[in-house]
C-alpha cells in the first residue's frame, strides 16, 4: 500500500503542527515562567526525591525549555520527549497524586501529546531528517 504525494504531504504537516504547537505550548505556559522566574519558583518548586529546589527547579526547566526547543526545531525528537515524559509522569503520580482527572487534564492532555510525538516521531519536516544513520530515527 503506497501513499499519494498528497497524503504524505499532510501527515508531514500533521507531525510538524503536533510536535510545534505540544512543544510551544509547554515551553510558553510551564518552562518560560519557570525560567524568567527562577528565584520565585525555587522557593515554590515541589521536591519529591529531595535533590534539593535548585536542582530540582533546574531539571524541570531542561525538561520544559531545552526538550521543547529541540523538539521545535526537529532535533533528537524522540530522545526530547523522554524528559517530558518523565517531568509529567512525576507531576501526575507523584507530586499531585490526589488530583482529579479534572485537576490533572491539562498534564494528561500534555502526556497524549508528547506519547504521540514519541511514538510517531518527528516526520520528514524536521533537522533530524537531514542527518543520516541513527539521528534520523531519534
Amino acid at each position: 500500500m503506497t501513499r499519494s504525494t498528497g497524503e504524505a504531504r499532510a501527515q508531514d504537516f500533521g507531525l510538524l503542527f503536533l510536535r510545534v504547537s505540544a512543544a510551544l505550548f509547554l515551553l510558553w505556559v510551564h518552562g518560560l515562567p519557570k525560567w524568567l522566574h527562577y528565584s520565585a519558583e525555587v522557593s515554590r518548586i515541589e521536591d519529591p526525591f529531595h535533590l534539593g529546589a535548585d536542582l530540582t527547579l533546574s531539571l524541570a526547566i531542561f525538561a520544559e525549555v531545552l526538550c521543547p526547543l529541540l523538539i521545535v526545531a526537529g532535533v533528537l525528537v524522540r530522545l526530547a520527549c523522554l524528559p517530558v515524559l518523565l517531568l509529567l509522569a512525576v507531576a501526575l503520580l507523584l507530586v499531585h497524586p490526589d488530583w482529579s482527572l479534572e485537576q490533572g487534564q491539562f498534564a494528561w492532555l500534555l502526556l497524549i501529546l508528547f506519547t504521540s510525538v514519541l511514538i510517531a516521531g518527528p516526520g520528514r519536516l524536521a533537522l533530524n531528517s537531514r542527518f543520516s544513520g541513527v539521528l534520523r530515527h531519534v
